[in-house]
C-alpha cells in the first residue's frame, strides 16, 4: 500500500528506544567496577601511577581513548583487582588498539591479594587467549563456578602482539555482587566475685503459651 509524502508506518522511533534500552541493560550487566574497592586496587607495570584504575569504568564510558594504561618495562601488566564484597564473576572484556599493542593473553587468579611478578608463575584459574578488540564488543566468559566467591581478582596480562609495551583502553567485568558479611566481636566483662548489692533480682512470673 503506498504512502502519501510525510507519512511513515515504520516504527522508527521505538526502533530507536528499543535500542537505547538494550545499550542500558548491557551497561548495567557491566556495573562490578562500582563494586571495586579503589583505595587498595593495584597494577603492577603501569607507565603512569593510577592509570590502571581508568580501565575499570562504566561500560557506556569505553571509548574514551582519554583514558588507557600502558606497561612501562616490557609489556606485561598485572592487576590486583580488590572487591567492596562476594563478586561471581561471568564475563571479562578487554579493550585495546587494533594494533600490536593490545594484549594477546590474559590469566586469572583469585583470591591471592597483594600479587607479584613472580607470583604469576603458578597455575591461573583460567587463561584466555584474546583478539583485538578496538570497540571493546568481544565478551570471554569465565568458568562460573571457579568465580562464584571472590573478593580479590588478579588479572595478568603476559603478552601482547608483538610490541614494545602493552595498551588497554577499557576492561569490563559483569557478574553478581553480594555484600560481605562481618563477624562481630562481643566483648563481656567478668566480676570476680558479684556484690549482690550491685545486682537487683526482679521476681520473675512464668508463662505459659499454648498454640492451638
Amino acid at each position: 500500500m503506498a504512502h502519501g509524502p510525510g507519512r511513515c508506518c515504520c516504527c522508527c522511533g521505538e526502533a530507536a528506544a528499543t535500542a537505547t534500552a538494550g545499550g542500558a541493560e548491557r551497561g548495567a550487566a557491566w556495573g562490578l567496577y562500582l563494586r571495586i574497592d579503589r583505595q587498595r586496587l593495584q597494577c603492577l607495570n603501569e607507565r603512569r601511577e593510577g592509570s590502571g584504575a581508568l580501565v575499570f569504568r562504566a561500560w557506556e564510558d569505553r571509548g574514551d581513548r582519554a583514558q588507557f594504561v600502558e606497561s612501562d618495562d616490557d609489556e606485561e601488566l598485572l592487576f590486583n583487582v580488590p572487591f567492596t564484597g562476594n563478586v561471581k564473576l561471568k564475563g571479562i572484556i578487554v579493550m585495546g588498539e587494533d594494533d600490536g599493542t593490545h594484549p594477546a593473553e590474559m590469566r586469572l587468579f583469585r583470591n591471592i591479594p597483594h600479587m607479584s611478578f613472580d607470583d604469576t608463575a603458578r597455575e591461573p584459574e583460567q587463561t584466555f587467549s584474546l583478539n583485538r578488540d578496538p570497540t571493546g564488543e568481544l565478551e570471554y566468559p569465565t568458568k562460573i563456578a571457579r568465580f562464584s566467591n571472590v573478593y580479590h581478582l588478579s588479572i595478568h596480562f603476559p603478552r601482547n602482539f608483538g610490541a614494545e609495551t602493552t595498551k588497554i583502553f577499557y576492561i569490563g567485568l559483569k557478574g553478581e555482587w553480594t555484600e560481605a558479611h562481618r563477624h562481630e566481636v562481643t566483648i563481656c566483662n567478668y566480676e570476680a566475685s558479684a556484690n549482690p548489692a550491685d545486682h537487683k533480682l526482679e521476681q520473675i512470673t512464668p508463662q505459659t503459651h499454648f498454640i492451638s
